[in-house]
C-alpha cells in the first residue's frame, strides 16, 4: 500500500493562458470526437492482449509514428516550472502540435498555490487531451483526475502512482517521477530529457490515447 496522498490546498489563483498553434477556433462550437488517423505499427502492444489498467507497455521504437490526430484536435498543455526537463517537454509538445496542425493552448501554473486551479482551468476548457509537463503537477493531478473521468490526461516524463483509466503516462529510464511522497527515482537523470526522447514521448503517448490504450504507462526504455 502506497502512502496516502497529502491534501493539497486549493487557493484561488489565475493561470496564465497562452494561445498557441491551431486554427484560432474559440472552442465554443460543437466538436466531433477525435480519432486516430493511421494505425499503430507492430510491437506497440501485444497483438492479442489488451493492457490491463496501470500496466506498463514497452512499444517497439517508432511503432507510434503511423498514428496522427484527426483534424482540429484540441490540446491543452498544462505546465509549471522552468527546469530544463520541463522546458524540453514543453518544446516537444509545441513542435508536435505545429507538425500535426493541432489546436494547442497552454495553461501555466505560476506557483504551488496555482497548481490545482490551473488544472481546473484546463479541464474547464474541455479539450480532447490535457498534456502535463512538470513534476510539481503530479500530486495535484492525482487529486483531481479521478473526479473528471471523461477528460483524458497525458503525463510526459512522470506518472501518477495510482492512475485512473483517463490518465496515461510516458516514461523512460531517467524519468518516472511519481509523487505521493515517494521521492525522486534513484535513476532520475535530467539529461535524459533530450529533444528526441521528448518528441518520441509525446507522439507515443498521443498514439496510445487515440487508440483507447489509456490508464497505462508507456515505457520508452
Amino acid at each position: 500500500m502506497r502512502p496516502p496522498l497529502r491534501a493539497v490546498a486549493v487557493l484561488a489563483a489565475t493561470a496564465v493562458l497562452i494561445t498557441g498553434c491551431g486554427s484560432g477556433d474559440d472552442w465554443s462550437r460543437p466538436h466531433a470526437k477525435p480519432s486516430a488517423v493511421g494505425t499503430l505499427g507492430p510491437g506497440f502492444v501485444h497483438p492479442t492482449t489488451r493492457p490491463t489498467p496501470e500496466a506498463t507497455v514497452t512499444p517497439q521504437p517508432g511503432s507510434w509514428n503511423g498514428v496522427h490526430p484527426s483534424k482540429h484536435y484540441r490540446v491543452v498543455l498544462l505546465t509549471t516550472g522552468d527546469d530544463a526537463p520541463t522546458k524540453a517537454v514543453v518544446a516537444a509538445v509545441g513542435d508536435w502540435a505545429e507538425d500535426e496542425e493541432v489546436d494547442l493552448r497552454t495553461v501555466v501554473a505560476k506557483d504551488d498555490q496555482d497548481l490545482v486551479p490551473s488544472i481546473t482551468q484546463a479541464i474547464d476548457m474541455r479539450p480532447d487531451l490535457i498534456v502535463s509537463a512538470g513534476n510539481n503537477l503530479v500530486d495535484p493531478l492525482a487529486l483531481v483526475t479521478a473526479s473528471h473521468l471523461a477528460q483524458q490526461f497525458l503525463v510526459v516524463g512522470a506518472e501518477l502512482a495510482e492512475p485512473t483509466h483517463n490518465v496515461t503516462a510516458v516514461d523512460w529510464s531517467g524519468a518516472s517521477f511519481r509523487g505521493e511522497g515517494l521521492g525522486m527515482s534513484s535513476t532520475y537523470d535530467p539529461a535524459s530529457f533530450t529533444a528526441e526522447r521528448c518528441a518520441d514521448a509525446i507522439r507515443a503517448g498521443v498514439a496510445a490515447v487515440l487508440n483507447d490504450l489509456t490508464g497505462i504507462v508507456v515505457w520508452l526504455g
